[in-house]
């Protein structure tokens, strides 16, 4: 991977750099007097500076460059550092047009307000964020379209550079398994890539890739799988990653991510240009391997983190399951199929009970599911991610905490609550079924169409015998990110944004 390596810096004068780039609420005061002096003369003839990113010359600065990229307004009640994080994509797109391949980035003038406590960091995975370009174009192209490989962080020590790294790195992963197009990233070469990820970290990888067991231990997946099984390049994997510190364990997160290569919708299949996009449906799973990359070179001490990726193309064919059909899954659940284009929450089913039996033997587990699941997630609160909780990570507040995290690092979400109307819409309507997955409508013109989901995850999971009032409950939080998961809601074309892993990594790894 090249993703652009942060090196502390202490001064913009550095003769490493070829460029300085500085990010601000005030291009007329940029915080040091030559900096200011090579400005105003272009201030003086070009009011587009206060407006848009601008390279200027600057004969007495690293490669004569100065780049200024104003932020626009910042203490609104509305305003948060995703300004910063946009203000920073601009900037290192001028930056990169221009040749430059290791410019010293500074943030000056922003106000002393808690938002933008870590605007710094927050500027540096913006550059990231627009730098990457997709696997396919790399090993196409060569490595030389992602020529920037150093930022020099002025201000920033050791340890924020570390962090920044870590962060990156996974962000990276995450943007590669989810961007990449159904056939270079099918599901061996998606466990492929995950198995060379890890190679030499604290990482251990297992990955699942007989059938017979995949059917025989998961068969909510097999059922999704199966029309797949004509295509040996396409066969489904269950990825297993897990990392424990090495110092005593005082928190288990437990994760289980949707990785569906490929979304045809199966029998109730995708039509009118809605498949186009949907090699990207393995986002969540994409998130998930990225966190555990950001933990693999971080080794944060006290957290153990174990996850579960359902990697499976929702393929059609003479095979495919359809709508009506009952499976029993891992729980013993007769489970009635309303819609096979609702086929991530059967991916991820029976994987979650594997890992609802296995927290009960961890210490303080948090279980997450995390998919881009439905499209209403998508209307009701794009472009950001929804996290739907049961009792138990309601009472600890483990949303709260994730989106108040994920306001300070550019990776923001909405909180929706659990409700009894969501378990009332899943539940059976004849004697040969216990659940059903999902109603026949598409989510986003469906009434609750998020939160429904969760509600249908918790029983698949068997969660609803682990809620505020059972002996041991378990905390759980269903994160949807199909409105937050990729740029500008542009399923087909925009670049993944790796939703998540910067505030899980913030809020339990720091």
């Amino acid at each position: 991977m090249s993703f652009p390596l942060a090196l502390p810096c202490h001064d913009f004068l550095t003769q490493d750099a070829d460029a300085v780039i500085v990010i601000t609420a005030n291009v007329h005061d940029l915080g040091h007097t030559q900096l200011n002096a090579t400005l105003a003369p272009y201030l003086s003839v070009d009011q587009r500076i206060a407006s848009k990113a601008t390279l200027v010359l600057a004969n007495d600065l690293p490669g004569k460059r100065l780049i200024v990229s104003p932020t626009g307004p910042l203490h609104r009640d509305y305003d948060d550092v995703r300004r910063v994080f946009d203000a920073a994509k601009s900037a290192i797109t001028e930056a990169k047009a221009a040749g430059v391949t290791n410019p010293a980035l500074m943030i000056v003038g922003l106000p002393a307000d808690e938002r933008y406590k870590n605007a710094l960091e927050v500027a540096f995975l913006g550059t990231c964020q627009a730098l990457w370009q997709p696997l396919e174009a790399r090993e196409y192209r060569g490595e030389s379209i992602e020529p920037i490989t150093v930022i020099h962080m002025v201000g920033a020590t050791e340890m924020q550079t570390k962090q920044l790294n870590a962060i990156a790195a996974g962000q990276y992963a995450a943007r590669d398994l989810c961007g990449t197009e159904p056939e270079r990233m099918a599901p061996p070469r998606f466990a492929d890539y995950c198995e060379a990820l890890f190679v030499n970290t604290s990482v251990a990888v297992e990955v699942i890739s007989d059938i017979d067991k995949i059917e025989n231990d998961y068969p909510m997946l097999g059922m999704v799988a199966r029309a797949s099984y004509a295509v040996e390049r396409h066969h489904p994997r269950v990825v297993k990653l897990e990392y424990t510190p090495t110092d005593e364990v005082t928190r288990t997160l437990m994760f289980v991510g949707k990785g569906l290569v490929y979304d045809t919708g199966g029998a109730d299949l995708k039509v009118g240009g809605f498949m186009a996009g949907m090699s990207r449906d393995k986002g969540g799973a994409a998130s998930v391997a990225g966190f555990m990359k950001a933990v693999a070179e971080y080794q944060p001490k006290g957290v153990k983190v174990i996850a579960y990726l359902a990697v499976v193309r929702n393929s059609i064919g003479s095979d495919c399951f359809v709508p009506d059909e009952i499976v029993t899954c891992r729980e013993g659940l007769n489970v009635r199929i309303g819609n096979t284009d609702a086929e991530g929450r059967l991916a991820m089913g029976d994987l979650l009970s594997e890992m609802k039996d296995l927290a009960k033997s961890q210490v303080n587990p948090e279980l997450f599911t995390v998919a881009t699941l439905t499209g209403h997630a998508a209307r009701a609160v794009g472009p950001y991610s929804a996290y739907v909780e049961n009792g138990p990570a309601r009472t600890a507040k483990i949303s709260r905490q994730l989106a108040d995290m994920g306001d300070l690092w550019a990776d923001g979400a909405e909180l929706s609550r659990s409700r009894r109307e969501d378990y009332d819409f899943i539940k059976p309507r004849t004697l040969a079924d216990d659940v059903i997955s999902s109603n026949n409508a598409p989510s986003a013109i469906t009434a609750r169409g998020h939160q429904f989901p969760m509600a249908f995850l918790a029983l698949v999971g068997g969660l609803d015998k682990h809620g505020c009032d059972a002996q041991q409950p378990i905390p759980y939080v269903h994160m949807d990110i199909a409105g937050s998961g990729v740029e500008g809601g542009d399923w087909q074309h925009g670049k993944p944004t790796a939703a998540t892993v910067s505030s899980l990594f913030a809020r339990y790894c720091l």
